[in-house]
């Protein structure tokens, strides 16, 4: 098979997925048809089966090319500081700038979870494992003392947090008091990295 022949496959493919991605943004997957897919895409209905089996196989490809956490993971792993607290708050300032063009991604998240039940699931967090035990093991890097937490169950803490403040400014934070939303990302990093609760040295005596 020619260079070229590849190239110009590869390129369907690509055309495929970014279609693909547009329609299922705008009408979901179940709204969205196969045919209209190889229209956004400028090929022949049947062309489309030369490159996916189907329909979901193209959301999974879809999933595996825009899944925001495939964006993020690097940018964590890209964050810096001499400390575990430095650390935790570059990597969180880095991932709410790299949501800034990717606020789509809900609708994304949202088709998997709703329409799919989250059975794709397994294959990105198969995809992006890798990424999360890197950067967990960058809590041990760091100056600074963890308590007795499996490192990948802080990742995973930490990434939950990101998306639960991301999600929050999407769907309610227009409508909360301006004494609420100022320094919303900042006491979201801090409640990560100290809880909720004040020191209080009777809680400690009770535990003994």
């Amino acid at each position: 098979m020619s260079e070229e022949i590849v190239a110009r496959g590869e390129r369907t493919h690509t055309e495929i997925v970014q279609a693909a991605h547009r329609l299922f943004l705008t009408h979901g997957f179940h709204g969205t048809s196969t045919r209209q897919i190889a229209s956004g895409a400028g090929i022949a209905l049947g062309s489309i089966y030369n490159h996916f089996a189907s329909k979901e196989d193209i959301f999974i490809a879809v999933l595996l090319e825009y899944h925001p956490l495939f964006d993020l993971l690097p940018a964590m792993i890209a964050a810096r500081g001499e400390t575990i607290e430095e650390l935790i708050w570059d990597a969180a300032a880095r991932m709410v700038a790299g949501m800034g063009d990717r606020m789509d991604f809900l609708n994304i998240v949202f088709i998997e979870l709703v329409e799919f039940k989250g059975r794709h699931l397994p294959t990105i967090l198969q995809k992006m494992f890798p990424d999360l035990m890197e950067f967990s093991q960058r809590f041990g890097q760091g100056k600074g003392e963890l308590r007795p937490i499996p490192r990948p169950i802080i990742a995973r803490a930490f990434i939950g947090l990101f998306f639960s403040f991301v999600m929050t400014e999407l769907i309610i934070a227009g409508q909360l008091p301006r004494a609420i939303q100022d320094d919303a990302f900042d006491n979201f990093v801090e409640i990560f990295l100290h809880g909720i609760l004040a020191e209080n040295p009777a809680a400690g005596e009770r535990a003994l």
